[in-house]
Parts: structure tokens; C-alpha cells; sequence
């Protein structure tokens, strides 16, 4: 298994730093939404959509996602504030409370609210193919992955606590603990080597760090609850090793959507 997880990376790490660095804007846009839109697949799955209507339904948000990007709607505020709205407030009672969604008006809403929101701040943090817009984004994106690393390694070592039990039974407060410790030191890092060019001093990006990290443990957590819900280890097993593509952009989803939606009300 470990084997068949290196190899998968070894394949779609190049190419996604080939297509954040190289790719023109149009070709970004479409390959960001294959992302996206294979996640929104296996969300659909889970909340047991299927058949011609599951195909509508995908259908149909590409097409809206094809109007977005030629309108722009992705930068209206409204839609940044539903985001924040939906991470800070409702996730975390919908965590609480472990509501369980099952195809219908509900599921097609909640579908658009995870991806569309976290697609958008992929391509306006890196509107145009270029070192610098790319280096903020990867700076994003690593404070996701530093943030899991850590939780993991901070609960193996320390790990009493349970965070979740009856959504995921191996994180632990402590790993919760070490993410935020990690986090901090990291956004220390980046901001030291230029690639978040935001303007903010070391503590406000401290600051900003903490809720971000909060957000990405919750991504993580809700998807798991969906899969809980739904009797499902993996969201597909489209990659080897590595279970599904929402498997291993959970907390990317809410870390991209909260923090596009942060710089952007804010006017960063």
C-alpha cells in the first residue's frame, strides 16, 4: 500500500505543480474544475445521487461553472460571505449535530456550496500563470499539509484525547494541538521567504493561521462524517493508495474558500 501511495504521488505532484506554475488561465480553470468536479462526483455518490439524475446534476454544474468563470460571478461578495457564513457557523453544528443529507434540492445546494466556493479561490489566487501568484497559492495549500502532518504525527506521539469519536476515532485534541503549533511556525516561514505577498505583519498572519487550521481539521471532519453516513471508507478509489480526490482535498475545500473569501472582503 505504502508503495502504491508513493507512486500515485509521484505521478500527480509534477503535474500539479506543471499546471500552477505553466498552465494559461483558461487551462488552469479547466483543469482546476476536473479537480473540483471529480470531488463533487464522489460527494455526489455519497449522498446517494445516481443515474440520469446524478448526471444532470453534474452536467449541470459544469455548465454553471463555465458562466461563472466567463462572468466572474466567483468575485461577488455575497458568494464570500455565504462561504464564511457556511465554515465558521455552519459547519461546526452541522459536526455537532451530524446532520445526514440524502439526494435531493438539500444535497444539490450543499454540493455547490463545498466546491464551487473553493474553485473560485483557486483561480483567483492565481489568476494568470506566473511565480509569484503561484507561490502564494502553494503557500495556502502547505498550510493544509502541514496542518494534517502535524495532526498526525502530535496524535500519534501524545494523542489521550478524541476529537471526534463517533465521526473519526483517530484524531485527538493533541493533534489538534501540535496542527496549530506547526501552522504558526509555518506561516513564519512563508511569509520570510516573500511567497504570501499580502501585506500583513507576521503576527496578523499568526492570527490569520489559527482560524485557517481550525477550518481545515473541520473539512476534514465533515467529510468523514459524510462517508460515515453514507458506509463508505474511501470517497472512490480514482487514486491508488490514496482513496478518492475529495479524500485528499477535504481541508484544502474549506482552507481555500474561508481564506479566498478573508482577502478578498477585506481588500487584500
Amino acid at each position: 500500500m505504502l508503495k502504491t501511495r508513493v507512486l500515485t504521488a509521484l505521478v500527480l505532484l509534477p503535474l500539479m505543480l506543471a499546471a500552477l506554475f505553466f498552465f494559461p488561465a483558461p487551462i488552469w480553470a479547466a483543469f482546476s474544475w476536473l479537480v473540483v468536479g471529480l470531488a463533487l462526483w464522489e460527494y455526489s455518490r455519497m449522498v446517494g445521487m445516481a443515474g440520469a439524475g446524478q448526471w444532470l446534476y453534474l452536467g449541470g454544474s459544469t455548465l454553471i461553472a463555465s458562466v461563472a468563470w466567463l462572468g466572474g460571478i466567483g468575485s461577488m461578495p455575497w458568494l464570500h460571505v455565504l462561504a464564511l457564513l457556511f465554515w465558521l457557523a455552519v459547519v461546526p453544528l452541522w459536526l455537532v449535530r451530524r446532520w445526514v443529507v440524502r439526494n435531493g434540492l438539500t444535497a444539490w445546494l450543499l454540493g455547490w456550496l463545498l466546491m464551487f466556493p473553493a474553485w473560485f479561490a483557486l483561480l483567483e489566487w492565481r489568476p494568470e500563470p506566473g511565480v509569484a501568484q503561484a507561490q502564494q497559492l502553494l503557500a495556502i495549500m502547505g498550510l493544509v499539509w502541514v496542518a494534517d502532518i502535524a495532526a498526525y504525527f502530535s496524535g500519534k506521539a501524545f494523542g489521550r484525547r478524541k476529537l471526534a469519536p463517533s465521526i473519526s476515532p483517530g484524531k485527538s485534541w493533541e493533534g489538534v494541538y501540535g496542527a496549530l503549533v506547526a501552522t504558526a511556525a509555518y506561516v513564519f516561514l512563508v511569509n520570510e521567504l516573500g511567497w504570501l505577498a499580502l501585506g500583513l505583519s507576521p503576527w496578523s498572519l499568526l492570527l490569520l493561521s489559527l482560524p485557517l487550521t481550525a477550518v481545515s481539521i473541520a473539512g476534514d471532519l465533515l467529510e468523514s462524517w459524510f462517508k460515515r453516513a453514507a458506509g463508505l471508507k474511501d470517497s472512490s478509489r480514482l487514486l491508488p493508495g490514496h482513496g478518492g480526490v475529495y479524500d485528499r482535498i477535504d481541508s484544502l475545500i474549506a482552507v481555500l474558500a474561508v481564506s479566498n473569501a478573508l482577502r478578498a472582503l477585506s481588500g487584500l
